[in-house]
């Protein structure tokens, strides 16, 4: 079979060749802005998903911190509870016979009452007395001569409260012996 082809087939075919080209221009510009807006969508994604991966360590790490601080103030409020309990039990049962507390004087006023001399003695340091110093015994010189000095007081069950561990001679009234 041969097929004549005319000048204006020819020029049709060309006209539509220039029109596919046109087109396949037209579909690649259209793919080229397709492709350059899925691009820069997946960069602003992927930074997106960066910061949020950072923001998530961030809060992780603070929230980390936070559990470490709720569980040590848990651990000291359950330690002051146990003291508040031995307290409260303590004073529910009242002296015993041979309890000890100590006073804490200045010039003979008595001034702050410690549970125990060691007590007293670590807190002398808050009112000017340097850690270490010796305590002597105040022997004859009377309370109010010492600037500070730590008198010991024992329950006493028969006079239901306590009396001074060491009492210091009786003065003479009046000068009788």
């Amino acid at each position: 079979m041969i097929r004549i082809v005319t000048a204006g087939r020819i020029a049709r075919l060309e006209q539509d060749a220039d029109q596919a080209r046109g087109r396949a221009r037209d579909v690649q510009a259209q793919a080229d802005a397709a492709w350059g807006r899925h691009v820069r969508e997946l960069y602003a994604v992927t930074d997106r998903a960066e910061r949020s991966e950072a923001a998530t360590s961030e809060v992780g790490a603070i929230l980390a911190l936070a559990m470490e601080e709720l569980s040590a103030a848990q651990q000291e409020l359950l330690l002051k509870d146990i003291e508040i309990r031995r307290l409260r039990e303590e004073l529910q049962r009242g002296p015993v016979e041979g309890d000890t507390l100590t006073v804490l004087m200045h010039y003979g006023a008595p001034h702050t009452i410690y549970a125990s001399r060691e007590d007293a003695y670590a807190d002398t340091a808050t009112h000017g007395v340097p850690v270490g110093t010796p305590w002597v015994p105040a022997g004859e010189r009377p309370a109010s001569a010492s600037m500070w000095c730590i008198a010991a007081f024992i329950y006493d069950a028969s006079c239901n409260g306590f009396r001074r561990a060491f009492t210091p001679a009786p003065e003479p009234v009046g000068g009788a012996a």
